[in-house]
């Protein structure tokens, strides 16, 4: 019988090996660590606070997407569900993000686009608490594209206090959650006719965005067998979303695109959340 202690002994020397392949791996990407993440003493990772400032992108159309879906009536009750939980999740995400700038980690343009990614989510907050007609879907469409871009901004610097971009693959595989949800708010509103030439080329754009992004991660040096297995998932998530984008919008259609734009985004969240662990070992 195998003893327990030669077990555990056994598991960390496997965990240690996994570990100084993955650093290895990030090396051999190019990819360096930032200078200010390497102390104990940080209280958010690099690859955390990428993380975090990137689902506000993800969220800003998760939420218009939802809102969307209320006016067409498209599970009225699931998305009324998914809006509270956004809300709650930009929330939650800035409550991460202001440990840093308590802690003086973050640079002053940080502070400012950070400050500006609340005043956005405010003015966002308030439309989709307001009743649904096709108007008010456009003007929330809008205002849900103002916030993406200074999530957009403020994810960017941070990933740029590495001396290289150490934070590549998570952003990468963080802003793969926005196209989820993007892709699903204009479809909804083309089948709400609150659509325009931006939202038709916006939908073949991004579409193409997303199997160019599957490509970089899958081709990418740092792997694990866990980032395998929902890379794979990942791209089996994406056939059945995609084949639902091209549905009409009838009832059938809506509901799959409602659906499987919710599922694709669970598995990209949690392989962007793999890539982070893998960042964070390498930070140690």
């Amino acid at each position: 019988m195998t003893n327990v202690s030669d077990a555990s002994d056994g598991s960390m020397a496997q965990a240690l090996h996994c570990q100084r392949r993955l650093a290895v791996q990030w090396v051999a990407a190019g990819i360096l660590l930032p200078t200010w993440a390497s102390g104990a003493q940080a209280q958010i990772a690099l690859s955390g606070a990428v993380n975090h400032a990137g689902w506000f992108r993800a969220l800003s159309q998760r939420m218009a997407k939802a809102y969307c879906q209320q006016h067409l009536q498209v599970m009225p009750a699931a998305a009324t569900d998914v809006l509270g939980h956004a809300r709650k999740m930009v929330q939650q995400g800035s409550a991460e993000l202001a440990r840093g700038l308590r802690s003086g980690q973050w640079p002053a343009e940080v502070v400012r686009q950070l400050d500006e990614v609340q005043k956005q989510f405010a003015l966002l907050d308030q439309l989709t608490a307001a009743p649904t007609s096709r108007a008010a879907v456009v003007a929330v469409s809008e205002q849900s594209d103002r916030m993406l871009l200074v999530a957009q901004a403020v994810t960017e610097s941070i990933e740029k206090m590495a001396r290289v971009a150490s934070a590549r693959l998570v952003n990468l595989a963080g802003r793969q959650r926005m196209l989820s949800q993007r892709l699903a708010k204009n479809y909804f509103l083309v089948a709400a006719k609150a659509d325009s030439k931006v939202v038709q080329a916006q939908l073949a754009a991004d579409a193409a965005d997303f199997r160019q992004a599957m490509q970089s991660l899958a081709a990418a040096p740092v792997s694990t067998p866990a980032i395998r297995g929902e890379l794979e998932l990942a791209a089996s998530q994406w056939v059945f979303f995609d084949s639902a984008l091209r549905r009409p919008a009838d009832e059938q259609g809506l509901s799959a695109v409602a659906t499987t734009s919710e599922r694709l985004l669970s598995v990209m969240d949690r392989l962007t959340g793999l890539y982070e662990a893998a960042l964070r070992e390498v930070l140690g």
